[in-house]
């Protein structure tokens, strides 16, 4: 056990000590790092927002029931029982007729429709806020309330829901394109920097190779290297994007402040935060094994 704790804290210490040297290097790089894998995590930021929110605003997509002119009131109560017992309403108003025939006179654009009736043709109306706002979900709540006695009509702006559904999925991936692409990038960025670090130690390398030394001997130090800077990259993200988010919830409170609201962006959870500084420490290993793996078949060669 301790032969192989110093097997690995040997080339730990050898690159910590190599990247303290070369500090304002070993900055550069993570902050290059941290500037790119803060990209993917502030439009992440500004999505997931965004899809927490839309069932807040005052425009969320609300489903209508249309009663019978002639519904009894106990049918009335049965209907109101079910809302409260449903798992898929989040809450639910109900507009009388006479209420919304009230509305509908005071609308200076239909004095003249109003006056020409005798009687009032709106009939009693459930608005309802579903949990989930996906198409599916609505479509089946719909159909199945259109099934219940006494409901005339079950209606819903499925259009509305479409698009912002539409635009949340367009945001994911995106996201997860920009990732792909990101991800390259930081291979190749990591890769390059182990690279140039072979090369400035070479001859050392070469004359380990001589009296013996393994290629997992050799590849160690700079596998840890990468993994530094992965850890550097990621920390760096996570402050880029908390100034990021700070800076624009300066602007967003001012705004918010004049609608009445105490909306503001949220940092990413804490297993998110987690998964993107796994995912730098990955890349960065990774860019420097393939690195290290091309130097040494070039080695080997000679």
């Amino acid at each position: 056990m301790n032969q192989w704790l110093k097997q690995h804290l040997q080339p730990l210490k050898m690159v910590l000590g190599r990247m303290r040297q070369n500090l304002l290097g070993t900055v550069l790089i993570c902050c290059v790092m941290g500037v790119t894998l803060s990209l993917p995590e502030i439009l992440y930021t500004i999505v997931d927002n965004l899809s927490h929110v839309a069932g807040n605003i005052e425009g969320k997509p609300q489903l209508s029931l249309f009663l019978k002119l002639d519904i009894p009131n106990s049918a009335k109560e049965k209907i109101v029982d079910k809302l409260k017992k449903h798992p898929d309403i989040k809450s639910y108003e109900f507009v009388s007729k006479e209420s919304a025939w009230e509305q509908f006179q005071q609308n200076a654009g239909t004095a003249d429709i109003t006056g020409s009736l005798n009687k009032n043709p709106l009939p009693d109306t459930f608005l309802l806020i579903p949990k989930d706002l996906h198409p599916e979900t609505i479509q089946r709540l719909q159909q199945e309330m259109q099934q219940w006695d006494g409901v005339d009509l079950a209606q819903v702006d499925s259009n509305w829901i479409k698009r912002l559904d539409t635009v949340i999925k367009l945001g994911k991936k995106a996201i997860f394109v920009l990732v792909a692409l990101l991800g390259f990038a930081l291979i190749a960025i990591v890769g390059n920097t182990i690279r140039l670090q072979i090369l400035t130690q070479l001859e050392e390398i070469e004359v380990s190779k001589l009296i013996g030394a393994t290629n997992e001997f050799i590849r160690r130090p700079f596998l840890y290297e990468g993994v530094l800077y992965g850890l550097g990259g990621g920390i760096a993200a996570w402050i880029i994007v908390l100034l990021v988010v700070s800076l624009f919830n300066t602007s967003i409170t001012q705004i918010a402040d004049l609608y009445a609201s105490e909306f503001k962006l949220a940092m990413p959870g804490p297993w998110i935060t987690l998964v993107m500084l796994l995912s730098a420490i990955c890349l960065g290993w990774l860019g420097s094994f393939v690195a290290v793996n091309r130097s040494l078949a070039k080695i080997e060669k000679l």
